[in-house]
């Protein structure tokens, strides 16, 4: 079966092409140009079939939910309900990333219970059960790596992370500037990287590039190329080390979309608000516009608790700056395993940032809901407001929660409400559309 980007390259509008379109509003082949030259993916899998998502150049902005066990917490019930609790609060995609317990139970179990694209890092499971057979998880063999890609794109992975990018070069960047102030953060960053040291070899997922392709490929998995080195504080952001994987990543972009396979590039971790620009930038130039993927951005390391709010504003800015996929951040963030609640909250962040964002990378489209927004507060239209607010559902509980004395007015002015008393100044001047 043909890929996105092979039919799209064929001119056959896909079903999955057409249903992007409309859900974006956009002409059908204006989505299969843009698949065809890789500036657009949509995750998706023969043996699956998600909803058709589509991510990349002239979309709006998406927002992908993270979920998963660790090895202190194992509760397979938990992951399904924040599975559900992520799409019912507006991400686009989801990623099962599950380090403890049954990892096949509980990938199967969260890819059943969501219409989502769902996707993976293959690297975790296979150092996890590489540390379990082998008491080492450097003892992992390469082939068992693939075995396990396979296996896991049969389930139904419509993207998958996988760590191609890093290679010795990449390591030898990273002593010769003396390491970090913030260390390496990325989990299968750290194990590929031990991996390659402990056995001195290249690692086999760049090293075999075509064959992790070829895998992908079989499904119409897209392939998201892991950001094992990013940054994982403000002072690393933009170091040698990071840009040289995402120099390789680019690379590898371009020969994927070569072989017929769709091609995400992930970056860059923490990064103060000055070089998102300039991040996007260069990797859109370098990749010849492949779809990036932002972990994050967090904007500064000093807000534990509340990483979901620093996350939301580098998301913003890069949304704005032509970023195309949003991987949230929770309160959670680098002290605890989310819960459902953390799950919701950062999914609702990012899909406000990503909103913002959009509002000025496509301002013509995206600002009339906006527009509408103050239109309804003018004239203190509060059905209205509900129905166009993002998340009408927690706008009606904190009204409901302090009921005014006057139903028009809000517990905030109550008689000395503002739109009111304007409204009544200039009824006469009101024009549909002001000069």
């Amino acid at each position: 079966m043909k890929t996105q980007i092979e039919s799209a390259r064929e001119g056959i509008i896909t079903p999955q092409m057409a249903a992007v379109a409309a859900d974006e509003a956009l002409a059908p082949e204006f989505v299969r140009a843009m698949v065809a030259e890789g500036r657009i993916v949509i995750p998706w899998n023969h043996n699956r079939r998600p909803r058709a998502t589509g991510i990349g150049f002239g979309l709006r902005t998406k927002v992908n939910a993270s979920i998963g066990t660790s090895s202190d917490i194992i509760d397979y019930q938990a992951e399904v309900a924040k599975a559900r609790a992520a799409l019912e609060s507006g991400a686009d995609t989801l990623m099962e990333l599950s380090v403890g317990g049954d990892l096949d139970r509980v990938r199967r179990e969260v890819i059943a219970c969501v219409d989502l694209p769902v996707g993976n890092v293959p690297l975790y499971q296979a150092f996890c059960e590489a540390a379990r057979k082998y008491g080492d998880p450097n003892r992992l063999d390469p082939e068992e790596l693939f075995d396990l890609i396979e296996r896991q794109c049969a389930d139904g992975m419509a993207f998958m992370a996988v760590h191609c990018g890093i290679n010795r070069s990449t390591i030898e960047r990273l002593r010769k500037q003396g390491y970090r102030y913030g260390g390496l953060v990325s989990k299968g960053g750290v194990s590929m990287v031990a991996w390659m040291l402990a056995n001195d070899r290249e690692n086999p997922l760049y090293e075999q590039f075509d064959r992790v392709t070829a895998i992908l490929k079989k499904y119409d998995t897209v392939l998201s190329l892991g950001n094992g080195l990013r940054a994982g504080a403000i002072h690393d952001s933009s170091d040698r080390a990071q840009i040289q994987e995402l120099v390789i990543n680019c690379e590898l972009a371009e020969l994927g979309r070569d072989m017929g396979c769709q091609m995400l590039v992930e970056g860059p971790g923490h990064v103060p608000l000055d070089e998102i620009e300039g991040n996007i930038k260069l990797q859109k130039r370098m990749s010849g516009g492949a779809p990036y993927y932002m972990l994050g951005p967090i904007t500064t390391d000093v807000a534990p608790g509340f990483d979901h709010i620093t996350s939301a504003i580098g998301a913003a800015q890069s949304a704005r700056f032509g970023a195309d996929l949003i991987c949230y951040i929770t309160p959670a963030e680098h002290l605890a395993l989310p819960t459902e609640e953390d799950v919701r909250l950062g999914v609702k962040a990012a899909r406000i940032a990503a909103h913002i964002g959009d509002m000025n990378k496509y301002p013509e489209r995206m600002r009339e809901r906006d527009k509408e927004m103050s239109k309804a507060r003018r004239d203190l239209d509060w059905e209205k407001q509900f129905q166009l607010a993002l998340y009408p559902g927690d706008a009606r509980a904190i009204r409901a929660s302090r009921v005014p004395e006057d139903s028009a007015t809000c517990t905030m002015c109550g008689n000395f409400c503002a739109s009111r008393g304007a409204g009544k100044l200039f009824a006469d001047d009101l024009k549909q559309d002001k000069i």
